[in-house]
């Protein structure tokens, strides 16, 4: 009768940037492919603009600005990891307005990729967007194809 009180409720990540959402298995690099830091998704962006994927705070930035740790509210961890081997640039070609500990709110721009420039120094710019604590959940479902950043849901799950 009362069923509805158990129920959790579907949670949405959205798109950090613009361009194709594609399966994790398509990126370059096998930490990512398989799945070794979690479950998720990556984008192959083709706008540098990066966008917080849900309400939650910046557990870090990476000193190389190519990464971000993000905890949201129901305590879920997501990485958001700009490129492959991108750590090499040191910082180069990119840009943050976020700090660690920031309150963001989904859809939030908190950094910018060069993507010209990191394909030009010959790296791969796909982004994987990964749940770090995937174990602790009761379902996912990704939206892949054509996304719009802090549009887009390319997640759905269940803590």
């Amino acid at each position: 009768m009362f069923d509805f009180l158990f129920k959790s409720k579907d949670k949405e990540i959205l798109a950090t940037q613009s361009g194709k959402a594609v399966s994790l298995s398509e990126v370059p690099d096998e930490a990512f492919s398989q799945k070794l830091l979690g479950d998720g998704i990556a984008i192959v962006p083709d706008i540098g603009d990066i966008f917080s994927p849900a309400d939650g705070v910046i557990a870090n930035v990476f000193e190389t600005l190519h990464a971000y740790a993000i905890r949201l509210e129901d305590g879920i961890g997501i990485l958001i990891h700009v490129g492959i081997d991108t750590v090499e640039l040191k910082g180069e070609g990119f840009e943050t307005f976020v700090k660690k500990d920031q309150k963001v709110k989904a859809g939030e721009l908190i950094g910018r990729a060069n993507l010209e420039f990191i394909q030009d120094k010959g790296f791969s710019i796909y982004t994987p967007i990964v749940i770090t604590n995937s174990n602790k959940l009761k379902s996912i479902s990704y939206n892949l194809g054509d996304v719009k950043a802090g549009q887009s849901v390319v997640m759905t799950y269940k803590a």
